[in-house]
């Protein structure tokens, strides 16, 4: 397995990966968080049952570069207040991606939101860590251009 390597700073990718809402299935979320650990991040996971701000809170606490979201059932359908609440906070550099059982018909809304990723049952490891690649070095990027700009 290819490893992350860490930004300019040295410092590895920090991923948090939760549930929120009131979905209490975790094997996926327990899943990716492993693959993202082992693909070298470092990973903060919450249990399920999550609020949206709780989410926010711990993202800043832990100056995370992207957030993974599991939904089974219907939490995706409040993936938008936590992408508003997150930019609210003045969070929006971080990246965020969902995987579970999301609709097609649903998908538009999660985009238009601003999420970085979809993944449905079947999706694969090297798909789910290759995204999570892609999103971390966006949400750097995003990060410096921000402090550039508030400099």
């Amino acid at each position: 397995m290819e490893k992350v390597f860490p930004n300019v700073t040295g410092t590895p990718v920090r991923a948090l990966i939760t549930k929120i809402g009131f979905d209490g299935h975790d094997r996926g979320s327990r899943i990716v968080a492993a693959y993202l650990r082992d693909a070298g991040m470092e990973v903060i996971y919450t249990p399920p049952w999550q609020e949206i701000d709780a989410v926010v809170q711990l993202a800043l606490q832990e100056d995370v570069d992207l957030i993974g979201i599991s939904s089974l059932a219907t939490d995706h359908l409040i993936v938008p207040e936590l992408m508003q609440k997150l930019s609210d906070a003045g969070l929006s550099e971080i990246e965020v991606f969902i995987g579970g059982i999301i609709p097609e018909q649903e998908r538009p809304m999660l985009i238009e939101a601003g999420l970085g990723g979809i993944f449905g049952p079947g999706s694969s490891r090297e798909e789910i860590i290759e995204c999570a690649q892609r999103l971390a070095a966006a949400a750097r990027l995003n990060k410096q251009k921000a402090m550039a700009v508030a400099l």
